[in-house]
């Protein structure tokens, strides 16, 4: 825009009035358009955290675990909005629609960021570009369980039995396209064996048929097996996490158990819609990680077998970039489908 040149002529005054006036008016509406995108004047209302399941689940325990520390902290109103099916993908599609505002966010899973985009033959949404992924929360590894009075001691025992029966080790599915299905097939493809998968529609009946010796052996998440395991019902073998849990420390790690750099892990990543302002996601990111800090988080998460993650925003894209092309890899070259 050419600079207004002064004159003496009242048409000239008149002209330049004109042209600061549409200029100030100008700056006035941006200011105002912009208004939810300033970090110093965020949050001005509500914050929805959208969790893609129903609640009581893993993943709806600990979003309202971190919004409830992070909203206390802040003095922040964040209201948890379940929206649960398709694996995890109606409630990440709606985040992915949503405005770019700082007002809404999603607690992203490994199932539905990097699992289903490999596994499924479409998306309603492309995880690697419709999302900013702001923090990265928590992650909690499965646990291969089998009955308490199994004659398998190991996972070694399991893995020779499966050897010397090929197909005749029935391994039971809380569901298909999980961290516990996936965990299940990378050990098949890693160990070379040969088992049969029987899917359940969620963890109680299948760890009913596993009691009832329907089923060998099953992933469960800490939340589904631990209480039996303290009573004496069910054994654990391993644990799919780089380390050994806090609550199951004499339980050893699947890379422990003769198969290094083994891990599946569920994680929790909080994601934003594409375009949200970035100095927004970054203040709730650090909103997040001085949450997980607190004493209070930290002992709910251990005591839940989850493991608190933490860093900064570009961690959090790296850590999403890895896992999705491992994922991507192991369903690649396993041939792993939901048939």
């Amino acid at each position: 825009m050419q600079q207004a040149s002064y004159s003496k002529t009242a048409k000239s005054h008149f002209n330049r009035r004109a042209v600061l006036t549409s200029s100030a008016l100008l700056a006035m509406t941006i200011a105002a358009g912009s208004v939810q995108a300033q970090p110093g004047e965020w949050p001005a209302k509500s914050i929805r955290m959208v969790v893609p399941y129903t609640p009581g689940g893993g993943t709806d325990a600990v979003t309202r675990q971190i919004s409830e520390r992070v909203g206390t902290a802040n003095r922040w109103v964040i209201v948890v909005d379940n929206k649960p099916g398709a694996g995890g993908n109606i409630g990440l599609d709606a985040v992915a629609k949503a405005a770019a505002d700082g007002y809404t966010f999603g607690m992203g899973q490994t199932a539905n960021l990097a699992i289903n985009p490999a596994l499924l033959p479409s998306m309603p949404f492309n995880p690697k570009t419709d999302f900013i992924p702001v923090a990265l929360v928590a992650s909690q590894p499965v646990v291969l369980v089998v009955p308490a009075d199994s004659p398998w001691k190991s996972l070694q025992d399991m893995i020779a039995a499966a050897k010397a029966q090929p197909g005749g080790i029935k391994q039971g599915l809380a569901s298909t396209g999980t961290v516990g299905h996936l965990a299940g097939e990378m050990l098949s493809y890693r160990a070379k064996i040969d088992v049969l998968n029987v899917p359940y529609k969620g963890a109680a009946p299948a760890v009913t048929d596993l009691l009832g010796k329907q089923t060998h052996y099953m992933f469960g998440t800490p939340q589904a097996v631990y209480p039996l395991l303290k009573g004496q019902r069910l054994r654990a073998l391993a644990v799919t996490s780089a380390k050994r849990l806090p609550i199951l420390p004499q339980v050893p790690t699947v890379a422990e158990s003769g198969f290094p750099g083994f891990e599946a892990v569920d994680w929790k990543l909080i994601v934003a819609p594409k375009n949200t302002p970035a100095a927004i996601a970054q203040k709730l990111n650090t909103a997040v990680n001085t949450a997980l800090k607190d004493p209070g988080v930290l002992k709910q998460l251990q005591d839940e077998g989850s493991t608190p993650m933490g860093g900064n925003m570009q961690d959090a894209q790296g850590y999403l970039q890895k896992e999705q092309a491992s994922w991507s890899s192991l369903i690649r070259d396993a041939k792993i489908t939901l048939e």
